[in-house]
């Protein structure tokens, strides 16, 4: 059973213009806080003042430390701002049902449901009956700098983003037959051409019939925000900021790798690789994306792009979790090539599909990173079923695209 709260006290813009200021990508979307700072120049009303307020400086030199005292502070200002202002308006004890039209997949249509989930349904080692599976592991740092943010804005901004199996479909039709019986109440179009809808739900019935459906569905799992749930756990909230979309509507795309360690001779790296993989060349030419689960490109400087495929053995098929691509490379090529044995290592640069191939072929030939490392994007099937053997995804294995909006539902807390 999967628990739907309506938001008691939300914080959203007051319209379609408006939150095309407001809203955000996610604080983790970027490569770099220098980003980040880029983006406020040309957009200062944007809620990363907030997520990321270190990066509200006068310069790219005078960006802060995040989660510092100073930044924090800086955060709670800029939320009081925000709330302040004539750009937002308070809505009281709602669910919202949520949109996003990706072009490049004009055949699907990704529609969800927003509330307030309970932190007592996240599946733990406490909790090992949870309805809402997480598919990674947590760090304590990460979710403790998004927990001191929660306490220092009294406002939860962040939204995990869930999936849910959904198998009759019904759910999928209820929030269809919605959306499509009324004008949407915010209306945005991201940066590369997603386009979000709102509705705000508040009817009572309508509540209702949506928290009845939702509670139809035995498990949901956490696609994006980990840390974020884990940080409303940590202060002892009952709720965290979610929504629900079925899984079938759901997009991920590559997430890929750079390597940044002293470079092996040609022939010295191709002879320790094939100890563990099966190599040949791409068909064709260029920056290669494999398409492929078991497919994996591999680029240096000296030897272009390889294709390489786990030699059978080398891993358990019969384990989901190991047989992740993202889990193959950080075994057989990761570890055993080049010594890198834990995935937070800094020497590993994780990208996500924001940044094409030829971004990571042009940081290897400039001479920023030494490897590039291009896998094959994992297939909701893939996901779900580590989920189900009660397994982790390999740290920074699925890039779920389109992301779900920061700002433009918010929750505000009782302080």
């Amino acid at each position: 059973m999967v628990t739907i709260t309506p938001v008691r006290r939300a914080l959203i813009p007051v319209d379609s213009s408006v939150a095309a200021r407001v809203s955000a990508p996610n604080y983790d979307e970027f490569q770099s806080d220098v980003e980040i700072w880029n983006l406020l120049q040309g957009n200062p009303a944007s809620v990363l003042r907030v997520t990321m307020s270190h990066c509200d400086a006068g310069s790219p030199d005078t960006i802060g430390r995040a989660d510092s005292g100073e930044a924090l502070a800086k955060a709670a200002a800029n939320m009081e701002e925000l709330r302040a202002s004539e750009l937002t308006r308070e809505v009281r004890d709602i669910l919202w049902v949520y949109e996003i039209e990706d072009p490049r997949r004009p055949r699907t249509r990704q529609v969800g449901l927003g509330g307030m989930a309970r932190t007592s349904e996240i599946r733990t080692d406490a909790t090992p009956q949870g309805s809402i599976i997480r598919n990674e592991g947590i760090r304590e740092a990460k979710a403790r700098g998004r927990a001191n943010l929660f306490q220092a804005t009294d406002a939860i901004i962040g939204i995990v983003n869930n999936g849910v199996d959904d198998r009759s479909g019904d759910f999928q039709r209820q929030l269809e037959a919605h959306a499509d019986a009324t004008a949407p109440d915010l209306e945005v179009v991201d940066q590369v051409g997603n386009r979000h809808r709102v509705w705000i739900v508040r009817h009572a019935p309508a509540v209702r019939r949506f928290q009845q459906r939702l509670a139809e569905e035995p498990h949901a799992y956490v696609a994006d925000g980990n840390h974020r749930s884990a940080a409303a756990a940590m202060l002892g909230c009952e709720h965290f900021l979610s929504v629900f979309f079925p899984a079938r509507g759901m997009g991920i795309r590559p997430y890929n790798r750079l390597v940044r360690v002293p470079a092996l001779p040609q022939e010295r790296l191709t002879a320790a690789v094939g100890e563990k993989f099966a190599l040949d060349r791409p068909a064709e030419a260029g920056p290669y994306q494999p398409t492929e689960t078991h497919d994996i490109g591999l680029y240096t400087r000296e030897g272009g792009w390889l294709r390489l495929r786990p030699i059978p053995g080398t891993f358990d098929p019969g384990d989901a979790a190991e047989a992740i691509d993202s889990g193959i490379v950080q075994k057989n090529l990761f570890s055993h090539v080049f010594g890198i044995a834990d995935a937070g290592d800094e020497r590993l640069t994780f990208v996500g599909s924001n940044k094409d191939v030829a971004w990571l072929q042009r940081e290897v030939d400039e001479g920023r990173a030494a490897y590039a490392v291009a896998l094959a994007a994992v297939t909701m099937a893939e996901f779900i079923e580590v989920c189900r053997q009660g397994r982790q995804m390999p740290p920074k294995s699925t890039w779920f695209e389109p992301k779900v909006r920061t700002g433009l539902v918010m929750a505000l807390l009782e302080s």
